[in-house]
């Protein structure tokens, strides 16, 4: 017990996900949760039904430790097809328990004590914790708002000896920006001649809006050779709670990350990934996402048109920025709870996702939801 009561903490600073606590605060309130990013919605039933089927037909036990063999390879052809880019199904390509997990293991493969490791504010709340948990030091850079674009300029001095990894997020959670050829074209710039890993987070790369191209690293092969890129079933198949995911990489780089992988979770659950496997085979209902969710977009932002919110149409993601600034001179974080608790509507507050919690006055709505949850979410914005 005294061991206990002298325990000193690896994350004094973290206490549980603003995630885990808007949603549990909507669930007491009875509030219209559009805080945690998941549909309302349910997946296509024919998902369920295969993965019914695989089970009934025994595939019970342990997948093997990167994933079965015809989900990579379909996922190796998707990878090639859309981008252009050819990696091997049996050395560079993992299927994991969710992209989180494959963040997490990505850091630890690479990141030893002393390492620094840059990533853009406002930024997913993963990964400095799991920086940190491997000893390595976090450079938090700021995106411009309002626009939140990255500063390169700014990146290039920020890089030094001590620089091992760079994360960026495209299409972006919180702000529902995408990044540019430019800003591909610069970070391999500044990367160039330099032993910089990069993990390019990219969950969202089909939901991306108006005639825009996702600009995946794979697309360039300077940054492809030091990157591992990171993708999520769950985004993409409405089925988050499924937690699968998968990782993109080099074989020099995905050896690393499998040392780690079959320590941390070794496999991911087996009928899934069978149903994933015949699926993808059969459908390209990844194709139609955009389109998809721009209307839910579209269909949202007229919606409040005319509330005394001020926005800019989201580029990408299923996350919307609105500005408040207007209502009120509350911190964000208080704002979020007031709309939670005295109007029925939770969200996130952006100033969550920066180191120093800066504040713009701004909430992150999810536009994943059906017609009639957005119709009753914007009665009552419209009435703040």
């Amino acid at each position: 017990m005294h061991y206990l009561n002298s325990l000193t903490s690896k994350l004094p600073n973290v206490g549980t996900t603003i995630f885990s606590v808007m949603s549990k605060l909507a669930a007491d309130h009875h509030a219209i949760n559009l805080s945690q990013g998941f549909p309302d919605f349910d997946c296509d039933p024919e998902l369920p039904a295969l993965v019914y089927k695989y089970m009934q037909a025994g595939h019970n036990q342990y997948a093997p430790m990167a994933g079965i063999i015809s989900l990579r390879e379909v996922l190796a052809e998707k990878t090639q097809s859309l981008y252009g880019a050819n990696y091997d199904p049996e050395q560079e390509i993992t299927i994991t328990a969710g992209a989180t997990q494959a963040i997490y293991t990505a850091i630890t493969a690479i990141i030893r004590a002393g390492d620094e490791v840059i990533i853009f504010d406002p930024a997913y709340d993963s990964y400095e914790p799991a920086i940190e948990l491997n000893g390595g030091k976090t450079i938090h850079l700021q995106l411009q708002a309002p626009a939140y674009t990255i500063d390169w300029q700014q990146v290039k001095q920020a890089i030094n000896l001590h620089t091992r990894m760079i994360i960026i997020n495209t299409p972006h959670n919180p702000t529902g920006t995408v990044l540019s050829a430019a800003d591909l074209i610069k970070l391999e710039e500044v990367t160039k001649g330099t032993d910089i890993v990069i993990i390019s987070d990219e969950v969202y790369e089909h939901i991306i809006f108006d005639g825009l191209q996702h600009q995946s690293v794979v697309r360039y092969p300077a940054l492809a050779e030091r990157s591992l890129i990171i993708s999520s079933f769950g985004k993409t198949f409405h089925a988050t709670g499924w937690k699968i995911g998968y990782c993109v990489a080099p074989q020099n780089l995905m050896a690393e990350f499998r040392k780690v992988h079959q320590f941390l979770v070794f496999c991911t659950n087996t009928p899934a990934q069978f149903a994933l496997a015949e699926y993808l085979t059969q459908k390209s209902h990844y194709l139609e996402l955009g389109n998809f969710y721009q209307q839910k977009r579209d269909y949202f932002i007229e919606l409040i048109k005319d509330s005394k919110f001020e926005f800019v149409p989201a580029a990408g993601t299923y996350f919307q920025l609105l500005n408040y600034q207007h209502l009120s001179d509350e911190k964000d974080t208080d704002y979020a709870l007031r709309l939670t608790k005295g109007f029925g509507i939770a969200s996130i507050p952006v100033s969550v996702f920066y180191q120093q919690q800066l504040d713009n006055k701004v909430l992150r709505f999810c536009f994943a939801k059906k017609q009639e949850t957005l119709e009753k979410a914007a009665a009552i914005l419209t009435k703040v």
